[in-house]
């Protein structure tokens, strides 16, 4: 009997065995969340994700959406297996999508990370927060996508729920774009002013400085992170262990030619090497985001007093589960 159990187990470890190598993945779908046009967007990743095929033996292609809740939605139902996204974009992905973040865009300037803006045309008479915040409702705003971290949840925490506005309230039109097309805007004059990020305006005063060159800054966000990489946790760890390798070394590791032209990719993505990183990464973020519902809930006139109370302190005890972790996270 013993010997019949034997060979059954290992006749089920054979075929487990065989089940798997059938399994590992040969082929990837890379994420590119839509900062801006497709078309600009295939310029500086293809050579990056062609290296990344070239390097880990995986042919790697490109996923584009047409808004971040596309990668999201890609990742969530398996059509997604790497992505670069936005730390809100991101914990979307991590706490529905099956994503998890392990590892993090470098700038290329060395900056820890990056700032949300708000730009204006040159010639507008705009020149601090507080004329934006009149709320008479003359200004035409132009805000980002609802999953950006720039262009969306740092405004809208910062700026409007921080002073109990609502946009739209607060101004003629709303209208919600990715960054390059509210750069656009705002140079052209179809709009007043409009969210964009440092990364982003540095990256269009290469690629269309006349544009970038008719818009101002008029205000500047707390530090954000730099943006998080993210797979899909059901990748098996053989293709986990190749990715991770890829982006690790990636500009670091080969002879001086072959960093060199790694370099020369990612400085075209406004990057420097990346560096590992994990989901603890998007705790500032979640902080961020309570601190909004905190706001909100706090000029919610429909809640009663009683309600409120309820709800901010939840939602207190919440952010401060976060920035108890955060300060645990080591700093580098």
């Amino acid at each position: 009997m013993n010997m019949i159990l034997k060979g059954l187990a290992a006749t089920a470890v054979a075929a487990s065995l065989s089940t798997a190598a059938l399994a590992e993945t040969t082929e990837l779908n890379f994420g590119i969340i839509s900062t801006e046009s497709q078309a600009n967007l295939k310029t500086t990743w293809i050579p990056f994700l062609d290296a990344m095929s070239e390097e880990t033996g995986l042919k790697v292609n490109a996923f584009f959406a047409s808004d971040y809740a596309g990668v999201i939605e890609g990742m969530r139902f398996g059509k997604v297996d790497v992505a670069w996204f936005g730390n809100k974009s991101a914990m979307e992905a991590v706490d529905r999508a099956k994503g998890e973040v392990f590892a993090q865009t470098v700038d290329i300037d060395g900056n820890p990370g990056y700032w949300s803006l708000l730009i204006a045309n040159v010639d507008s008479p705009l020149k601090t927060l507080d004329d934006v915040l009149k709320c008479d409702q003359s200004l035409n705003f132009g805000i980002g996508d609802p999953n950006s971290t720039s262009g969306f949840l740092v405004p809208t925490t910062f700026i409007f729920a921080k002073n109990g506005i609502d946009p739209k309230q607060c101004f003629k039109t709303v209208r919600n774009a990715n960054h390059e097309t509210n750069l656009l805007a705002a140079a052209n004059k179809q709009v007043d002013v409009a969210t964009n990020n440092t990364e982003n305006l540095r990256r269009l005063q290469l690629t269309n400085p006349d544009a970038a060159a008719k818009v101002k800054v008029i205000w500047q966000s707390p530090l954000i992170p730099s943006d998080p990489i993210v797979w899909n946790t059901e990748l098996d760890q053989a293709a986990k262990d190749k990715i991770l390798s890829f982006f690790v070394s990636y500009g670091r590791l080969g002879t001086p030619e072959e960093v060199e032209t790694a370099r020369g990719i990612l400085a075209e993505l406004q990057w420097a090497p990346f560096k590992p990183s994990s989901d603890a990464q998007l705790y500032p973020i979640r902080v961020m985001e309570i601190t909004k519902q905190i706001f909100q809930t706090e000029a919610d006139d429909k809640m009663s007093a009683e309600e409120k109370t309820a709800k901010v302190k939840e939602l207190e005890a919440e952010k401060a589960k976060y920035e108890g972790l955060m300060a645990k996270v080591p700093q580098v």
